[in-house]
């Protein structure tokens, strides 16, 4: 296990980011999960980092803030803050989150309060956030286990165990195999998912037409020019990387004004440090309009209220059932490794993947139909039985999801 943790550090830095000599690199991680973040700066320094900076969190002390702060504090954020995500990725920089919080850690927050906190927060460091979203620097999303998440995960077992169980999921998911390359693996699988994507911009879909028995019958349109990625992805200079260790899914922008019927969520969401279960969605032209959930109803809502941008979709991304994380037969409680193992949409931002969107300026993006958001939240829709049928712009009628999975 020990040799296996280093190789999946190495795969982070050497393949997830791309490190090269004299480039920044922030990690930013809970403090428990030190141990493994100190690992990835070692490799991060030997592959020629010019200096490693922590961004340090810890799941205690935000519950203690959103419960017992004033409450005025939620109104703003403190410029130094600010600064340290705005300034930081101006210069040659790389950004590793390591996710692993408590997927409870904020249940019983006022959803009034983390609704106020997002929206500071999302204008403070808005030059941070469109940034990512345009890859102006090498980007990638990962996770260790902490003893919380384990625990929610395999609730049966002993913390140690629980953890060691979830540490074994995390690397078999991430194709850190016993004495395979694990930088090999993953080249391997990002030829596949670039495969898929050949496909699906071959037929330039005019829209996705989703079906199943949870009751989803949900239209989504897509702007045209639009394309979809997978695996790697590149930097405005070129760099490549991967955004997220695992990734199953090849995604794109859905037409902000263009999805309209009900769509159910196929697992529970951790939005915003609480659950949300068994809900759906009813939308018409592009934005949400109605919310029913057996569980969290209030947290949806307030997540969809952050800003104007937030209640209409910002991807469209296709995971087949039968891939190595749905196949695990585990439901993490970790939006990662969840929407890896289904398929998704997202409310809030979108990715600029329209042709020429990374050069367009805020409106012109969209007038070419993508929404904008300081939100971007993935939810997961995918079942054995999803069924998906595109429409080409010459009204030709084409599979893409039969009984769960792809249809070629």
């Amino acid at each position: 296990m020990k040799k296996r943790i280093d190789d999946y550090a190495d795969l982070l830095i050497k393949t997830g980011l791309n490190i090269e000599k004299g480039m920044h690199l922030v990690i930013s991680c809970p403090v428990e999960c030190a141990p493994f973040a100190r690992l990835c700066a070692e490799k991060a320094y030997d592959a020629g980092c010019r200096e490693v900076i922590m961004n340090w969190s810890d799941d205690a002390l935000s519950r203690m803030k959103y419960l017992r702060a004033d409450d005025d504090i939620f109104d703003s954020v403190h410029p130094w803050t600010a600064d340290f995500y705005n300034k930081v990725t101006e210069k040659d920089c790389a950004w590793l989150a390591i996710h692993a919080s408590d997927p409870e850690a904020l249940s019983g927050v006022d959803p009034d309060r983390i609704r106020r906190a997002a929206a500071a927060s999302g204008e403070a460091i808005k030059p941070f956030r469109d940034r990512q979203m345009v890859n102006f620097y090498p980007w990638c999303v990962a996770s260790v286990p902490s003893i919380a998440w384990a625990k929610k995960v395999f609730p049966a077992l002993l913390e140690a165990d629980a953890v060691e169980k979830l540490w074994g999921l995390i690397l078999d998911c991430s194709r850190v195999f016993p004495g395979a390359d694990a930088n090999a693996e993953w080249e391997k699988h990002t030829k596949k998912l670039k495969e898929r994507v050949a496909i699906l911009n071959g037929y330039a879909f005019k829209s996705l037409h989703y079906v199943n028995s949870l009751g989803t019958d949900l239209t989504i349109e897509l702007p045209e020019g639009h394309f979809w990625e997978g695996g790697d992805e590149k930097t405005a200079s070129g760099r490549r990387f991967c955004a997220n260790i695992p990734s199953e899914e090849v995604f794109t922008a859905p037409k902000k004004t263009g999805v309209n019927g009900v769509v159910y969520a196929s697992r529970p969401l951790v939005v915003n440090g609480s659950l949300a279960e068994n809900f759906h969605f009813t939308l018409k032209d592009g934005k949400i309009v109605g919310i029913e959930a057996e569980r969290g109803k209030d947290l949806l809502e307030a997540a969809i209220a952050v800003d104007e941008g937030a209640a209409f979709l910002g991807e469209v991304a296709l995971v087949p059932h039968d891939s190595p994380i749905s196949n695990s037969g585990v439901l993490f409680y970790n939006t990662l490794y969840d929407e890896n193992a289904s398929c998704h949409l997202a409310f809030g931002d979108s990715y600029p993947l329209v042709e020429g969107a990374s050069d367009m300026t805020e409106e012109e993006r969209t007038a070419h139909g993508l929404n904008h958001s300081i939100m971007h939240e993935d939810f997961m829709v995918g079942t054995a039985d999803l069924s998906i049928t595109g429409t080409t712009r010459d009204g030709r009628e084409i599979p893409v999801f039969v009984n769960g999975n792809f249809a070629f």
